[in-house]
């Protein structure tokens, strides 16, 4: 990866950064970060979702009409499922499990791919250090500003402290997280990724 940039909250250069070729200047595999994501997003899924049989639907204990001599089908139940208000057929139930199965070093490389795909694309903004003076909102915008991160940024930090979590926690374009928290799909779906030095350095020695 060779150098990269460094800059503090004012967006001023600090000095030249090494970042670890083996994190983020791989050659990114999309079959498995593609899985990654699915898998991520698979997980999010609550599976609640459920609908009633015919066993289950309020109503139609006895026969609709006697079987014979009326000139209609013969029913059994007004709740049957091709009746209005009847029970569904195979509908979803609440038993689906969405979870899939990823190996650690599918995982890994998932991972790094994403971290190499934003430092390819100059979407990965390093800094020495994210300290604020104040938990206040206006304070982090214009740190934003700053660092010209106005999409959609996730903040990596090495430590989370209380005015950094109040002055994020109302953007609905920011996401903070602890090093230790870093996945896949918050890397993916950032336009913009701000991270500490230290933040760096503690990445790197896992996923080397």
């Amino acid at each position: 990866m060779g150098k990269y940039t460094e800059l503090n909250i004012k967006g001023e250069k600090v000095k030249d950064i090494t970042l670890n070729d083996n994190v983020w200047g791989i050659e990114p595999n999309n079959a498995v970060l593609y899985d990654a994501i699915v898998l991520s997003r698979a997980s999010l899924r609550q599976g609640t979702h459920a609908t009633k049989t015919r066993s289950e639907v309020s109503g139609g204990g006895r026969k609709p009409w006697k079987q014979k001599g009326t000139g209609n089908a013969r029913q059994g139940s007004i709740r049957a499922p091709h009746w209005v208000g009847g029970g569904v057929v195979f509908g979803p139930t609440p038993e689906k499990n969405y979870t899939k199965k990823m190996n650690r070093k599918e995982r890994r490389l998932a991972l790094k791919s994403a971290l190499a795909y934003k430092a390819q694309e100059k979407e990965l903004i390093v800094v020495d250090s994210l300290t604020l003076e104040t938990p206040k909102t206006k304070e982090m915008l214009n740190v934003l500003e700053s660092l010209k991160a106005n999409r959609k940024t996730l903040v990596v930090v090495d430590e989370l402290t209380d005015n950094l979590i109040l002055a994020t926690r109302n953007l609905e374009n920011v996401v903070l997280i602890d090093a230790d928290e870093i996945n896949t799909l918050d890397v993916v779906s950032a336009d913009n990724m701000i991270i500490t030095e230290a933040a760096v350095k503690r990445i790197e020695e896992v996923l080397i």
